[in-house]
Parts: C-alpha cells; sequence; structure tokens
C-alpha cells in the first residue's frame, strides 16, 4: 500500500525508494542534504512554513552530502527527502526509529502550518522536515540517513479495551497470565536482572567520541555504555539528565495484521521519561516471524529529581491498531532486523 501511494503521487520522494526503506507498517524517512542549526525548537503553527521559521531562526547551515557531526545538546532543522501529497481521508504520524531512540537522538518529525510534533494532518500537501537534537552522543550524519519513520492512517484504527482483550484470548500478546489490558496492554521494567546474566541494563557515558548512524556493528559497548547490576531490592535510582537502557518485564508479540504503539505512562507516577521511539510492527515477537515473545527496550530518562524505579513498575502501554491488510514481510522477515526476539539489546551500532 506504500508502494501504491508513492506510485499514485501521495508520497513524493526526491530519489527512489532504497532497500528496506518501506517496513512492515510504515516508511523510512531520508534526510536531505542539507541542515540548519537554529537557535531553539519551534512549531510553525497555522499558515506558516517552516523554510520561513528556519529563515528566522538559523545560525548556520551545514552540509551533509559529504557527512557531518551533529553536536549535542544543539537543535538542527533538516529537510527530509520525502515530502507529501495526502487524500482528504488519510493523515500520518511519525516517530522516531529503534536504532535513533536507543542512541538518545531526540528527533521529530515538522510539517507546515501544524500545532504538533510528529503529525501530519489529513489532506497535507508539502515537505517534512525533522528536527534533531542528539542528547548524550554526537553523531554523524549524511544525506540519505534515517532516523525517523512515518506511519499512514485511514479513521480509527486503535482497538479499545474489549477488543484487545479478545485479541489477546485469541493469540496472547504477553507471556503473563494476569495481563492489563485497560487502555492498552501495559508493560512494566524488569529490574531483577534474571532475564540478562544479573545486569538489568545499561547508563551512557559522557564525553564519548562520535557514532556514526549508518555504521553497523563499529562500536565498543564499554567506549559508551556503563552495565547496570541488578540489586537484591529490585531497584534503581535514576540520576537527573542521564540516559538509561532498559528492558520490559513482558515478552510482547505483535500479531500479523496488527501494529502497535508504545505511549506513555501517566507523568503523575513519576519523573521519568520512557521510549522515545514507539512503533511495534506486525509480527514483532511474533512466533509466525521468529519472535516468540520480544521484550520491549526502555528508552528511559529522568527529569529534574533522582526517581526510584522500582522492579514491575508499569511504565508504559502497548496500544494496538488494526492493519488494513497483512504486509508482505513481517518484522524481522527480509529487512534485516536487529531486534527479533530480543531481550535487552544496544542498537546496532554496538559488537555484540
Amino acid at each position: 500500500m506504500i508502494e501504491a501511494m508513492a506510485e499514485a503521487g501521495l508520497i513524493l520522494p526526491e530519489y527512489d525508494f532504497v532497500e528496506n526503506q518501506i517496513q512492515p507498517a510504515s516508511l523510512d524517512l531520508r534526510l536531505g542534504p542539507v541542515a540548519y542549526r537554529v537557535r531553539a525548537s519551534f512549531l510553525p503553527g497555522p499558515n506558516v512554513t517552516v523554510a520561513e521559521r528556519i529563515d528566522e531562526l538559523k545560525l548556520h547551515e551545514i552540509d551533509l552530502s559529504e557527512g557531518a557531526v551533529l553536536e549535542t545538546n544543539c537543535v538542527y532543522i533538516v529537510p527530509l527527502l520525502e515530502s507529501l501529497a495526502l487524500p482528504p481521508n488519510i493523515f500520518a504520524a511519525a516517530n522516531p526509529k529503534s536504532s535513533t531512540g536507543r542512541l538518545d537522538v531526540f528527533t521529530r518529525v515538522i510539517a507546515d502550518g501544524t500545532r504538533r510534533f510528529d503529525v501530519i494532518g489529513a489532506g497535507y500537501h508539502g515537505p517534512l522536515y525533522a528536527e534533531i537534537s542528539p542528547k548524550t552522543f554526537p553523531v554523524l550524519l549524511r544525506e540519505g540517513s534515517r532516523l525517523s519513520q512515518v506511519r499512514f492512517r485511514v479513521g480509527d484504527a486503535v482497538l479499545d479495551s474489549e477488543e484487545l482483550e479478545e485479541l489477546h484470548a485469541q493469540d496472547p500478546l504477553v507471556d503473563s497470565e494476569t495481563a492489563d489490558l485497560k487502555g492498552g496492554l501495559a508493560l512494566s521494567v524488569d529490574l531483577s536482572g534474571e532475564n540478562a546474566s544479573g545486569f538489568v541494563g545499561y547508563r551512557a557515558k559522557r564525553h564519548t567520541g562520535v557514532v556514526d548512524i549508518d555504521r553497523r556493528g563499529g562500536y565498543a559497548v564499554d567506549e559508551f555504555w556503563e552495565p547496570i547490576a541488578a540489586r537484591k531490592d529490585g531497584t534503581l535510582i535514576l540520576d537527573p539528565g542521564e540516559f538509561y537502557i532498559l528492558a520490559s518485564k513482558e515478552a510482547v508479540q505483535v500479531p500479523p495484521d496488527y501494529a502497535a504503539e508504545m505511549v506513555p505512562f501517566d507523568p503523575l507516577v513519576g519523573e521519568f521519561r520512557v521510549h522515545y521511539a514507539g512503533f511495534f510492527d506486525p509480527g514483532f515477537g511474533h512466533d509466525g516471524a521468529g519472535g516468540k515473545g520480544s521484550r520491549a527496550v526502555l528508552e528511559v530518562r529522568s527529569r529534574e529529581v533522582p526517581f526510584i524505579l522500582e522492579h514491575g513498575q508499569i511504565v508504559g502501554r502497548l496500544v494496538y491498531e488494526r492493519m488494513l491488510d497483512r504486509p508482505d514481510a513481517l518484522y524481522g522477515q527480509r529487512i534485516g532486523s536487529n531486534y527479533q526476539g530480543q531481550s535487552l539489546k544496544l542498537s546496532k551500532h554496538f559488537k555484540v
């Protein structure tokens, strides 16, 4: 269907799609040849284009054609190689790719005239832009690098609690006899160490080298990450401003005719943010795609104050949506996925 949208002129890439750019339920978006360093993040708002705001806020331009390093805690805007000409019944939503989130590269998609990040309204005609702000590691990017992905939607495809319970009865979504399915499948954090040889996660190091976003398996883990051993009391204190990779206690799966999205848990329960990259594709963790249940990797950052996480604490919910049709290839099939059947796992950039 995504291929058909491109053939019909609803998706307008500057160059032909590359291999694996079309994922089972989304399209990867490619960076264009130039990045603009801007003073601050922004939303254009009604009747204003992103290009107009860039002209007002840009500090300098960076050529990405041969690759360039984006520094931490700076804000960059990059026009994307894909633009859209959506019909009135199709809208879109964007999200960082898994590998982007696991590097703590904060990125969002912006469109002309919008009031919200990562949301492209039905009937939108115009360019797309990526806002990029590396938070922990400086990153090397180039034209064609893929940090974000976009899903296309028609109507309301989200399953309500009753429909989710029916699906769970037919094809269990989680390896738990007491699944919490109200408002989405509840996911909790695993701090036991039982699923990762006594370790519960990783904390990112500061003042590291550069990570090339397109280089797979090129970096030693100990140069960028500190492993975190499990504590006897099953807790972990999150330090403000630090970035952690943890995993869910539950092994989950997404049936082939469905997609899912991780949404934040009630922010009133704690001062932390979980999961920057929220899309789960059809077949994630599914036995038919070689998964047999996969744990959700959690990208966690504490906010203003230290916060204690406890083993089994709910940190997010997985909302399921119906696909219009089953994808030609499921997650982990023919798309070179690094994360099918995963437990606690860093991004594909680091040597296993």
